[in-house]
């Protein structure tokens, strides 16, 4: 099991205005911001398309992030590379890969954690079930003790619930350490699969000295499960955990990434992210990293307006999305709205 961060209690989450089922969690918007460059004395780019060097042949996934739109503005190369084998931290590569965990390492979300919610309520008989739609909702919410308290909140507490709020709080953390039990079962017996690509980016990141962390609202005990059961033990002593109460405000808030950048002792503007919601992307922006989306089951139409790419997934040969060298690139290019 790979090693953790310090926790400290977590403060309550605060309910934004509602929509749809009366949850939601917008993040604050972001502004591309134009930024002039040198113009080379052997060439000039144009404004309105990717900028490369004539030797360098653009990689597949690069024309097809274009040909889908998820570049968001165009983007102005430096002369480097962005192959990942000339490349080291000191030169390029990123100081850090920083990933989220529910939807980014494994699809976590409706097959997983909202089974486990499920399980619990009716072990406890609280009368209480979420549906897939519902529990979309509830996700614009971060961490899984602000969701049970924010939907109860709305709805109203089950008979067997407490009445006064210290009580409530107890009642709220003993089904979510429940429930993290029956999650933790299921990875245990690896019932849920990693994403495509994700050990293949990570095994890329450690083998040219990229420190790699997971920064999630879920928790710790389950997000170490992932890593240790899904990713192994080798790998896990060598990936850092942030993870549950670990920070006193969740995602959207870039506590989390802050800390974690602080931690490993590296600048967040040296940082990529690899998340897959708005929330999560929110916090990445806000801790002034760069942030990769790699859309969920529940993510899929959500606005990722804001993000520096998008994909499906990090994806497996022969059907890579990106790699390392991608990364490293995003590091070393600017953006014109």
């Amino acid at each position: 099991m790979g090693p953790t961060a310090a926790t400290a209690a977590a403060s309550p989450a605060a309910l934004l205005p509602p929509r749809s089922f009366g949850f939601s969690s917008t993040p604050p918007q972001f502004h591309l911001r134009t930024i002039k460059t040198p113009s080379s004395s052997s060439s000039s780019s144009s404004s309105s398309s990717l900028s490369t060097s004539p030797r360098r042949r653009s990689k597949p996934w690069e024309g097809e992030a274009i040909r889908r739109g998820s570049w968001r503005g165009v983007m102005r190369s430096s002369s480097t590379s962005s192959s990942s084998s000339s490349s080291s931290p000191a030169t390029g590569l990123p100081a850090a890969l920083l990933f989220d965990c529910d939807g980014v390492l494994v699809d976590t979300e409706r097959d997983g954690h909202r089974i486990s919610f499920n399980e619990t309520f009716a072990e406890k008989e609280l009368g209480v079930s979420w549906d897939v739609e519902l529990y979309g909702e509830l996700l614009k919410i971060g961490g899984g003790k602000e969701r049970m308290t924010a939907y109860f909140n709305k709805t109203g507490w089950p008979a067997k619930a407490p009445k006064t709020e210290e009580e409530r709080k107890q009642f709220i953390a003993s089904l979510h350490k429940r429930k993290t039990e029956l999650f933790m079962s299921l990875i245990e017996k690896k019932l849920l699969p990693l994403r495509p690509g994700v050990q293949r980016l990570i095994d890329e990141a450690l083998a040219k000295g990229v420190k790699v962390a997971v920064c999630s609202t879920s928790n710790e005990k389950a997000v170490s499960a992932i890593v240790s059961f899904l990713l192994g033990p080798v790998r896990a002593e060598k990936i850092l955990i942030f993870a549950g109460d670990v920070v006193p405000r969740k995602k959207p808030d870039p506590a989390i990434y802050l800390l974690a950048a602080n931690t490993l002792g590296v600048d967040p503007s040296s940082c990529v992210v690899v998340e897959d919601s708005t929330i999560g992307l929110a916090a990445a922006k806000s801790a002034g990293m760069k942030c990769i989306i790699t859309k969920s089951g529940y993510t899929a139409e959500e606005d990722f307006a804001a993000a520096d790419a998008v994909f499906d997934c990090i994806g497996d040969p022969p059907e890579v999305r990106f790699d390392l060298g991608f990364c490293a690139n995003l590091l070393q290019k600017q953006y014109v709205s």
